[in-house]
């Protein structure tokens, strides 16, 4: 096997402001409340005709071009088995058992994931990431790792290997 190396993004600017809630417990359904997010990124591999695993400058641009969708929006789960997400014309309407919330389709951003936990939001990250990165340079990392902080220190992380 060839030697692998990494290069790691944690750059202060990987930052965006959502709101989301969640459930947990079961189905226990939190309060409607924000983060701050902070993002960073691995990227593992052999080092290419360059010497490098990957551009750092396109692998940030990627990333910025992500995280700047996210930032300042209502983050809406569409795969939830309880929360229902719906768009009505220029509304989305939310529901949950008796609790029902109404926001302007521009403030949303619909995720295809079960629950907006820091986990899934770095895997929705890191695959959207994975998809920038091949048509930028043609080709996928042997490995990525996305990491999501949503609270000083608290952090989800999600890892995808070629060949999984």
């Amino acid at each position: 096997m060839p030697a692998q190396y990494r290069v790691r993004l944690a750059k202060e600017n990987m930052v965006f402001s959502a709101a989301h809630f969640i459930t947990f417990n079961g189905d226990v359904c939190e309060r409607l409340h924000g983060h701050n997010y902070h993002v960073a990124t691995t990227v593992s591999g052999p080092l290419d005709e360059n010497y490098y695993v990957i551009d750092f400058i396109a692998l940030r641009d990627s990333l910025a071009a992500i995280v700047g969708e996210l930032d300042h929006h209502m983050l809406l789960p569409t795969g939830h088995r309880t929360i229902l997400v719906r768009e009505e014309g220029a509304e989305v309407v939310v529901t949950h058992g008796e609790r029902r919330w109404v926001f302007p389709v521009g403030d949303c951003i619909l995720l295809p994931v079960e629950n907006t936990t820091a986990e899934l939001l770095a895997r929705w990250i890191g695959n959207r990431l994975l998809t920038e990165i091949a048509d930028k340079t043609g080709q996928r990392p042997a490995k990525l790792t996305v990491e999501v902080d949503e609270n000083e220190g608290q952090w989800g992380v999600w890892e995808w290997t070629a060949g999984d």
